[in-house]
């Protein structure tokens, strides 16, 4: 998290084909481990700065939002449930990315898309522990990122699909559920692909 406004994944100067506010997809061909059944919010996507973006399906299973709140010094009593935390990719992977629902506004948040916005300033922090910050919101930690041409490149080779975002599959899909969820949004049954789905 980042005390100052913070502009990572605002996307500026992005072209027609940019994947930005899109969710991307891994095709069960997936190689890298990391990435094996992930749905990835794109938060920016330009030709000449590569692209950038949190896994919204990974949890870290022993990582909660009050252990991070107790290093930041930040008080969690007002916390009604507790908030998991996600592996949002595998680059930095102590700094962190709050995706959220438009209710929460502040200097420091990107609009991302329809209902949904990003913020990566401890501020966001501090609401949510005040029981003042967004209704919905994905904690994570770390991003997925990639150069110029390299998304393009994996794409290419059948490693990724991808779909315009939506909030239903963002937020309200349970955990287990976004990959396939976000395949029916893109009208693919999840059943009918295989490990060798798109290989020549």
């Amino acid at each position: 998290m980042e005390n100052d406004n913070d502009t990572t994944g605002q996307g500026t100067g992005a072209d027609a084909h940019s994947l930005q506010a899109h969710l991307l997809i891994a095709m069960p061909s997936m190689q890298d481990e990391r990435f094996q059944r992930s749905v990835i919010f794109m938060c920016s996507h330009t030709a000449d700065g590569g692209a950038m973006g949190l896994m919204i399906n990974k949890q870290l299973p022993n990582l909660q939002f009050a252990d991070l709140a107790k290093q930041l010094e930040i008080e969690t009593a007002a916390l009604a449930e507790p908030v998991a935390m996600h592996f949002g990719g595998p680059v930095e992977t102590g700094r962190g990315f709050v995706l959220h629902s438009t209710d929460y506004n502040r200097e420091a948040t990107v609009p991302m898309a329809d209902g949904i916005s990003m913020t990566a300033t401890v501020d966001v922090l501090r609401a949510m522990a005040s029981g003042n910050g967004p209704e919905d919101a994905i904690l994570a930690l770390g991003y997925a990122g990639w150069e110029p041409g390299q998304l393009e490149q994996e794409i290419q080779r059948n490693d990724w699909l991808h779909v315009a975002a939506d909030t239903e599959v963002v937020f309200q899909a349970p955990l287990d559920d976004k990959w396939a969820a976000a395949m029916r949004r893109l009208g693919v049954d999840p059943a009918m692909l295989s490990v060798e789905a798109g290989r020549a």
